[in-house]
């Protein structure tokens, strides 16, 4: 799923569907009509976790090209087994836009940290989040258990039904993008 780029961000999820269950719809909510989408998902009925690239290796050409027109990417994932509880792991090197969108996601409730494993802090380079045209980014690491409280469940059907920490993260997301 792609929509244009915007000049400045484009929000992508890059293990959407099946893959990281709620990034596509995160990323699409906050990007609504205002700025670049784009998602790589996962649709098959199970094994959806074949398809993850990691960040500093995905290559898919329509991403590229939409990210290569943006200023700034940020990239929604879900994070798989460190996390303990509802967090949101914020990483990248763009550190100004990275503060905001923390300071934005605190004051509305959500746990925000660094993530332990260096892999996952969205510090190379060639990640994903760092290839816009401005070279530094933002990547969000999202826990499975916060995925779990934004939507009725993580199964297809379950995320046509967000709750409201879904609105929340979203509004917080737009507040800083957008501004």
């Amino acid at each position: 799923l792609a929509r244009g780029a915007s000049p400045s961000v484009i929000v992508v999820a890059p293990h959407g569907g099946g893959i990281e269950p709620g990034t596509s719809e995160v990323a699409d909510a906050a990007a609504a009509e205002a700025l670049g989408f784009y998602a790589f998902e996962g649709l098959k009925l199970r094994g959806n976790g074949d398809l993850h690239i990691t960040s500093t290796r995905f290559d898919e050409p329509v991403c590229l090209s939409l990210i290569e027109r943006s200023q700034v990417v940020l990239t929604i994932h879900g994070e798989h087994g460190q996390a303990d509880g509802p967090l949101v792991f914020a990483g990248g090197l763009h550190q100004p836009l990275r503060r905001r969108i923390a300071a934005a996601l605190r004051a509305r409730g959500f746990d925000v940290r660094r993530h332990a494993d260096p892999d996952l802090q969205g510090l190379d380079p060639r990640n994903l989040c760092n290839r816009g045209q401005a070279g530094r980014g933002v990547q969000l690491e999202l826990s499975r258990e916060l995925r779990l409280q934004m939507f009725e469940s993580l199964s297809r059907q379950g995320r046509t039904r967000p709750r409201p920490k879904f609105r929340a993260f979203v509004a917080a997301l737009r507040s800083v993008v957008l501004a």
